[in-house]
C-alpha cells in the first residue's frame, strides 16, 4: 500500500511538473521568431517598400509592401510562426503575378518588430495594417490571406471588417484544438495564453472563405482544418484538399496552384 501511495505521489508530481513546463514554455512552442538588426537591408527581385508602424503602447512594427503598376487590389498577408520578413517576403512574388500588391507584416518579436506580445495585441497590430491597407485600397479590393499561425489572426480581422475574400492556408479550428491533439493528457484549454479560436471568428465573416490544406500536414493536422471548414455557417465557402500535401509545400501541388489562380483571377 505504501509503495502504491509513493507511486501515485510520484505520478502527481510529474503531472504538476508537466503542467508548469507547458504553461511557462508555451510561448516558445508557439512562436519561433528570427530577429533582425534594424539596419538590415531586405533584398527581393520585385519592387517593394519597407514600412514601420508605431503602436499606441510603444511597439514598433515592420512590414514590406510589394508594389506593381495598375494593381487590381491588395493582399494583406499574415505569415506563420517561424522566421521573419527576410524569409516571408519572398511570398510577394507568388501573388503580384496575379495583379495584386502584397502587404506583409512581422509580428512583435519577429525581424525588426518590437514590443510586448499578447493575443489581443496581435489582433490590434493586425487591425493597424488593415487600416493602412484601407488608406490605399477600398475594402472590396482587399483580400486577407493567413497561413498557419496567421490564419487565426486573419480570421479575426475578417470578422471585424468587410474584405473582398478570406484565404486560409493550413488553418486550425483553434490553437487549443491543435494543442489538445499534441498534449491530450493536459488541460490545455485552461493553460493556454493564446487560444486563437478561428471557428468562433469565422461565424461572423461575411466574405467568401477559401481554405487550402494538405492531408499529410503534421504541424496543423488536416482534421483540424476540415473541422474548421465544417463549422463555418457562411455558405460561400470552399476547401481545397491537397492529397499528400504537407505543412510547408502546398505551393508545389497542382490543386493549390489551380485553386489560387482561380481565387485570384
Amino acid at each position: 500500500m505504501l509503495k502504491l501511495k509513493r507511486f501515485g505521489a510520484a505520478l502527481l508530481s510529474l503531472f504538476i511538473i508537466l503542467l508548469l513546463m507547458f504553461y511557462t514554455l508555451q510561448e516558445k512552442m508557439i512562436f519561433l521568431p528570427d530577429q533582425l538588426p534594424e539596419d538590415y537591408t531586405y533584398s527581393f527581385e520585385d519592387p517593394f517598400e519597407e514600412l514601420f508602424l508605431d503602436t499606441p503602447d510603444g511597439g514598433r512594427l515592420n512590414a514590406l509592401h510589394f508594389t506593381i503598376d495598375d494593381p487590381k487590389g491588395l493582399i494583406l498577408y499574415f505569415h506563420g510562426n517561424a522566421g521573419d520578413l527576410s524569409r516571408w517576403g519572398h511570398i510577394g512574388a507568388s501573388f503580384t503575378q496575379f495583379g495584386y500588391e502584397v502587404l506583409i507584416m512581422d509580428y512583435r518579436g519577429y525581424g525588426k518588430s518590437v514590443g510586448e506580445r499578447t493575443e489581443d495585441i496581435l489582433y490590434q497590430d493586425a487591425q493597424l495594417f488593415y487600416e493602412l491597407a484601407k488608406e490605399r485600397f477600398e475594402e472590396k479590393d482587399i483580400i486577407l490571406y493567413g497561413r498557419s499561425l496567421g490564419t487565426g489572426i486573419a480570421s479575426f480581422i475578417a470578422s471585424k471588417n468587410a474584405p473582398k475574400k478570406l484565404i486560409l492556408e493550413t488553418p486550425y479550428f483553434s490553437l487549443v484544438d491543435v494543442a489538445k491533439g499534441r498534449f491530450p493528457f493536459l488541460p490545455v484549454g485552461y493553460l493556454m495564453k493564446y487560444k486563437l479560436p478561428s471557428h468562433t471568428y469565422l461565424q461572423e465573416v461575411k466574405a467568401p472563405i477559401r481554405i487550402f490544406h494538405g492531408t499529410n500536414d503534421r504541424v496543423v493536422p488536416y482534421k483540424s482544418g476540415k473541422k474548421l471548414f465544417e463549422s463555418i455557417s457562411n455558405p460561400d465557402k470552399v476547401i481545397y484538399t491537397v492529397p499528400e500535401g504537407e505543412h510547408n509545400n502546398l505551393e508545389g501541388f497542382k490543386v493549390y496552384q489551380d485553386g489560387i489562380e482561380k481565387e485570384l483571377n
